[in-house]
């Protein structure tokens, strides 16, 4: 038992580490070496057949109590920090003050029986819990078990300390936030925002000037089109583009999802709502559309029109896959973000090139989040029926 218990401690050291938690993490990594130590010390000495082989007498147990009593002056900082982080941590460090008491009691031979059982049991109930819930919390993403709120906070508040963002960064689940990042777009703004694949910069079509600024923004080499997100398939049906019924069967398979179609250009464009910026999209003879599997994005497209896209990194760097990224590396440079966490995906979407799929069928630009493989299967299933 003291070596399981001893073991799940380290494990929940070890979790709350890779979670970030440097307090919860030292904090059990401690209980583990004094649970461990206490109880093994307490196996090891009991009896005298035991003491007499380690040489452990009443006289000879200055090493024992001077770790114990480096456990207490450990354990007492402990005490201070895991008050301002959260009860049960609290709970679990005063527990192993008192089973820090009861190994410098056993060092010194006048330990209390039913103090040590008190303590003992005390400390089990508040460790299963602390290393239960640290390990649920963890494995799950979310607070499944409660920890309690600290007892107190530091003096300066978070907002005090953390330097106001560069651009406006509302966020993505209020209605308000989506509000104003359309606003902006509608006034020719570049914005981050969310996809269903990674983070991207964002401009209106209505606005050239912008999805120049996009260039500019990424250190975009000019013979790299940008692409194009429309809300549903509906919009490119309303604008009758020359499509082929296969080409249509196809788009139906693959929108909306992380596959962009690379297809025909031409004057109906402008009837999807593109406009002035028809000329800054795309090539002089193709674009690439695509319809995204994201319901804060496709709500945004619908108050903003065809939005130009593409990734929200600058030039020949990796994706951005959390706002905070797109924050640091190009907030400086926009209007806004649209803040929604973590993306969908790390990489970004496959790129299809369609523009000859009657005759010689598709090709595969660019594998992305979607497997090229799959793609493939998709257009075979649609051709053959």
């Amino acid at each position: 038992l003291i070596l399981i218990g001893g073991f799940v401690q380290l494990l929940a050291g070890f979790l709350a580490f890779r979670k970030y938690d440097h307090l919860g993490g030292a904090a059990f990594l401690t209980f583990s070496a004094l649970w461990s130590s206490y109880g093994a010390t307490r196996i090891i000495c009991v009896g005298p057949i035991s003491g007499h082989l380690l040489n452990i007498g009443a006289g000879n147990t200055e090493g024992f109590t001077a770790g114990s009593v480096a456990f207490l002056v450990l354990n007492a900082f402990l005490i201070i920090l895991a008050s301002s982080f959260n009860v049960v941590l609290l709970c679990v460090t005063l527990a192993m003050e008192l089973l820090s008491i009861c190994f410098l009691l056993f060092t010194l031979e006048n330990l209390p029986l039913p103090f040590e059982i008190v303590v003992l049991s005390i400390f089990s109930i508040l460790c299963f819990y602390g290393a239960t819930a640290s390990l649920a919390n963890c494995m799950f993403g979310n607070d499944l078990l409660m920890m309690g709120p600290p007892l107190f906070t530091p003096g300066s508040s978070k907002k005090d300390t953390q330097d106001p963002p560069p651009c406006v960064c509302p966020k993505s689940h209020c209605t308000s936030g989506l509000r104003t990042i359309a606003e902006l777009l509608n006034t020719g703004a570049v914005c981050g925002v969310p996809t269903d694949t990674v983070y991207a910069l964002a401009a209106s079509c209505k606005h050239p000037q912008a999805i120049e600024k996009v260039y500019r923004i990424k250190d975009r080499p000019q013979e790299k089109p940008i692409c194009i997100f429309i809300s549903n398939l509906d919009q490119l049906r309303a604008a009758a583009p020359p499509i082929s019924p296969l080409l249509w069967e196809f788009m139906e398979n693959v929108y909306p999802g992380g596959v962009g179609c690379i297809i025909q250009k031409g004057e109906w464009l402008k009837k999807l709502g593109v406009g002035a910026g028809y000329s800054r999209v795309g090539t002089q003879d193709s674009i690439m559309i695509r319809v995204p599997d994201l319901t804060v994005l496709v709500h945004l497209i619908n108050m903003t029109g065809p939005l130009a896209i593409t990734s929200a990194n600058p030039s020949g760097e990796v994706d951005s896959t959390h706002h905070d990224m797109v924050i640091s590396r190009l907030g400086h440079k926009l209007e806004g973000v649209l803040c929604d966490g973590e993306s969908d995906e790390v990489v970004a979407s496959t790129v299809v090139n369609c523009t000859k799929i009657d005759e010689s069928g598709i090709t595969i630009v660019r594998e992305g989040c979607i497997p090229a493989g799959k793609v493939m299967q998709i257009f075979e299933r649609v051709k053959n029926r």
